[in-house]
C-alpha cells in the first residue's frame, strides 16, 4: 500500500505544473477574521488584494457598503465596525470578483480596470476581451422587513425614556414600549411605526 501511495503521490505531483499554468487553481484567500469586542478585524485583507491585483481602497470601500458597515484599514488588516462573519465577507468578495476580476471570456484573473468615457472596463491580459463592470445584482428575493406594523416581534429593552416608557431598537429602528423594564426582554406588537421611529406595546398571548 505504501508503494501505491508512493505513485499516487508522484502522479499527482507531477500533475500540478498544468493545472496552475491553465488559471484553474486562481485561489484567493479565505478571510481571516476575528472579534474584538465590538470590533471585527478581517487579518488577511492585505493577502486577499494581492491575490485579486486590486486597489485596496477600491475594495474596501466595496466591501464596507455591501456589508453596511463603517471600517478602516489598519496596515494588513482591516478593522470593522460591528460584528462580521466571515461568511459575510467572503460572499461579498466573491461578489466584487465575478464583477471586478474575472473575464467572462476565458474565466481567467489576468485583467485590469481602465476608465473609458467615464465608463469603468474590465481588460483581460489573456485574451484580450473588454467589457464594462457590471453592477453588482442584488439577489431577486425580497428581503424581509426589519419592522412591519401589526406584527410580534421579540426585543430586549435597552433603556428608558423620561417618560418611563422602554426603548428596544431593531437597526435602524427605535421602538417605544410603555409599562416595559431596562433589561426585560419581551414580545411587542407593532402599532405604528413613523420614519425610524415605532410604537409598541407588550404583546400578551
Amino acid at each position: 500500500m505504501g508503494a501505491d501511495y508512493e505513485q499516487l503521490l508522484k502522479r499527482a505531483k507531477s500533475a500540478l505544473p498544468q493545472a496552475l499554468s491553465s488559471g484553474e487553481r486562481f485561489q484567493v484567500p479565505e478571510p481571516d477574521i476575528v472579534t474584538e469586542g465590538k470590533t471585527t478585524i478581517l487579518r488577511n485583507f492585505e493577502d486577499i488584494v494581492a491575490a485579486i491585483r486590486r486597489d485596496p481602497n477600491m475594495v474596501l470601500t466595496f466591501l464596507l457598503r455591501e456589508l453596511g458597515t463603517a471600517g478602516v484599514q489598519d496596515g494588513k488588516r482591516v478593522v470593522f465596525k460591528g460584528k462580521v462573519t466571515a461568511q459575510q465577507v467572503a460572499d461579498r468578495m466573491k461578489a466584487y470578483i465575478e464583477s471586478y476580476v474575472i473575464c467572462t471570456e476565458c474565466g481567467r484573473p489576468d485583467t485590469h480596470l481602465v476608465k473609458e468615457d467615464r465608463v469603468q472596463m474590465l481588460e483581460c491580459e489573456a485574451c484580450g476581451a473588454r467589457r464594462p463592470v457590471k453592477a453588482i445584482k442584488k439577489p431577486a428575493k425580497v428581503e424581509e422587513k426589519i419592522l412591519e406594523e401589526g406584527k410580534v416581534y421579540e426585543v430586549m429593552i435597552q433603556d428608558v425614556g423620561k417618560k418611563g416608557d422602554g426603548i428596544a431598537r431593531r437597526e435602524p429602528y427605535i421602538i417605544y414600549i410603555p409599562g416595559t423594564a431596562k433589561g426585560s426582554v419581551v414580545k411587542v406588537y407593532i402599532e405604528k411605526i413613523a420614519g425610524t421611529v415605532a410604537f409598541g406595546k407588550v404583546h400578551r398571548e
